[in-house]
């Protein structure tokens, strides 16, 4: 008698196994590295413009979070949550970019739909931000779960892996009122 449960199963974990799921859950750049300095295309509110990582620390702390692909469930949800907390972010001074290696023009939807014109998206296809991030899914053309806070210096001071979206604006928002606390 077989079980007919194993072979639905087997696609879910052959996808899990390929994506490689137990490491996708580090991010190599640790507390005080340099974050590499980047420039990209990206979209707020539909309207696309040039991303600087350097312009926009001279403004204060960065939250940079890496996501696998726009309009997918996980991503959705952290996009949404993202949105909620600008308020607070935007009350700290610090500025929120999300970055995928989707294209420029489904980017320009995901920022008005999914990031509800809240915050930048930027889009990195060809994933050289994304590697130089350690954010790069082995194997699969796409983003990890990744977020890292980058200190006005240009120091990462926080990264926090997880393909959960549930926790990375609560833990990038904590990072962000302890690094304006710090004397």
């Amino acid at each position: 008698m077989t079980d007919r449960r194993f072979f639905r199963a087997r696609p879910v974990m052959a996808l899990a196994l390929l994506a490689g799921a137990a490491p996708l859950a580090h991010a190599a750049l640790p507390q005080g590295t340099s974050a590499p300095s980047f420039n990209a295309p990206a979209s707020l509110g539909g309207k696309e413009f040039q991303f600087s990582l350097a312009d926009a620390l001279k403004q204060g702390p960065v939250v940079l979070y890496f996501y696998p692909a726009a309009f997918t469930r996980g991503c959705t949800i952290e996009a949404h949550d993202f949105a909620e907390a600008m308020p607070q972010y935007q009350a700290l001074g610090a500025t929120v970019v999300g970055v995928s290696m989707d294209g420029i023009a489904k980017l320009d939807k995901f920022s008005v739909s999914d990031c509800r014109s809240k915050f930048a998206v930027a889009a990195d296809p060809d994933g050289k931000i994304t590697r130089s991030y350690d954010a790069k899914m082995p194997i699969m053309n796409m983003a990890t779960r990744v977020s890292y806070v980058i200190a006005p210096s240009g120091k990462v001071a926080f990264s926090y892996a997880a393909m959960s979206p549930d926790e990375h604006v609560a833990k990038t928002l904590a990072a962000v009122k302890a690094l304006k606390s710090a004397p």
